[in-house]
């Protein structure tokens, strides 16, 4: 497997290395491992505490880029099978740090996000600094009661969620939502031995009817989220065949349950120009049993209806060429048959009486036809053509115009 080489495209670095070695962890790493490598190395090399470095902002881009490879199950997948040379045709994406944008690249960025085009941000490495380096401000959030608020762009608001043994055991959901349809980010941040906070889960708000929410569910048992932007960019590639990839964006979350003790969540202002308008809650599963259940039972339900979309998937694309062939058949198979009695017809009109006159070179391209019998000229009689005598006829402009003068 080759580990370096050129790549194409605006997303990737120059000169392309091996991830794992980028990110400096073993093939055999966990998703939490990668992650945490990827936070340090993002934070270190990040261009706004690096301006005077210009390496470091091909670092970042290098960092990143490898990220977005091993984080994601299937692309890892496919370099860890062929290399880079399986990602050639992925056209890999790469999050943007809005902090980080002009105002002219973010109103871009903010109307193409309007039109439909998926726009992957990244939380500002303020951010990130301010909870590894444990000194951002976090707001008690009792289990069972919820706040609101307003975030400014590219800032957070922390929270702390303290449960029980019972409670932990129970199951904890953390939801937000916003009526005012604003753009956020929900994250849930682990104790650093330094004391500070690292950011372990990130969901992105969807559209949900008239709010817009995100959520995550620590129910002791296996929840997915959906990454919307591996639907939109497979309905960009084959809108017909979008259909078999609304559910290959499922992504399993990394944390399944909470230990008893408080917990560091926030909300993140993902808005590109103004604040963000919240509310966040926090609950124990214990008072939603049927609905966890609910929950359990779909989720296993989706989660085997992708499997039986993969393989229904592979039928269509074989019945579907197969319709194309047909359908292909029939055109010719009609085109034949109208040609062959077009031809008929032909020949049926060949037999008859009337002859083709072409005209002279000179006279147009187009043919007189005319019957026999008006082709055979009469006899002449008396030397005129017509063998009339018309020169004894009077005509009644043949008037005598000068009858005065006789009589005179």
């Amino acid at each position: 497997m080759s580990s370096s080489g050129k790549m194409e495209g605006p997303s990737a670095p120059a000169v392309r290395r091996d991830p794992y070695e980028v990110l400096s962890v073993p093939r055999d790493s966990s998703d939490q491992e990668i992650k945490s490598a990827y936070r340090k190395l993002a934070l270190k090399y990040h261009p706004d505490k690096n301006a005077s470095n210009p390496e470091a902002s091909e670092l970042f881009k290098e960092v990143a880029y490898s990220y977005s490879i091993l984080s994601d199950p299937e692309k890892r997948r496919q370099y860890d099978t062929a290399g880079f040379e399986a990602l050639e045709n992925e056209g890999m994406d790469m999050e943007i740090d809005l902090s980080n944008l002009g105002t002219v690249n973010t109103m871009f960025a903010a109307l193409f996000s309007k039109l439909g085009v998926p726009i992957k941000t990244t939380v500002s490495p303020t951010v990130l600094e301010e909870a590894m380096n444990g000194t951002v401000t976090v707001r008690p959030l009792p289990v069972g009661t919820s706040a609101t608020g307003k975030v400014d762009k590219q800032c957070a608001h922390f929270f702390g969620v303290t449960i029980s043994e019972e409670q932990a055991h129970s199951g904890i959901v953390v939801r937000v939502t916003s009526p005012a349809q604003s753009k956020f980010k929900l994250l849930y941040f682990e104790q650093e031995v330094n004391g500070g906070y690292g950011l372990a889960l990130q969901e992105d708000s969807q559209k949900t009817g008239k709010v817009t929410s995100a959520g995550m569910y620590f129910l002791h048992f296996q929840v997915y989220r959906m990454d919307s932007t591996v639907n939109a960019l497979a309905m960009a590639k084959d809108p017909e065949a979008a259909f078999f990839k609304r559910l290959e964006g499922l992504q399993p979350c990394d944390v399944s349950a909470l230990k008893p003790g408080t917990h560091i969540f926030a909300v993140y202002g993902d808005n590109f120009f103004k604040p963000a308008s919240y509310i966040i809650e926090a609950m124990c599963a214990k008072s939603y049993e049927d609905t966890t259940e609910r929950l359990k039972e779909i989720e296993s339900k989706i989660l085997a209806k992708r499997n039986d979309l993969r393989q229904f998937e592979t039928e269509y694309r074989k019945a579907l060429a197969r319709f194309q062939e047909v359908t292909n058949r029939y055109t010719q198979e009609r085109e034949a048959v109208d040609d062959m009695l077009r031809e008929r017809d032909n020949i049926h009109c060949s037999f008859t009486t009337e002859r083709t006159l072409v005209n002279p070179v000179g006279a147009g391209s187009s043919s007189s036809r005319y019957t026999v019998e008006q082709s055979i000229p009469e006899s002449p009689e008396n030397g005129s053509v017509d063998g009339r005598d018309k020169s004894g006829k009077k005509k009644w402009f043949n008037l005598n115009l000068n009858r005065s003068d006789k009589k005179a």
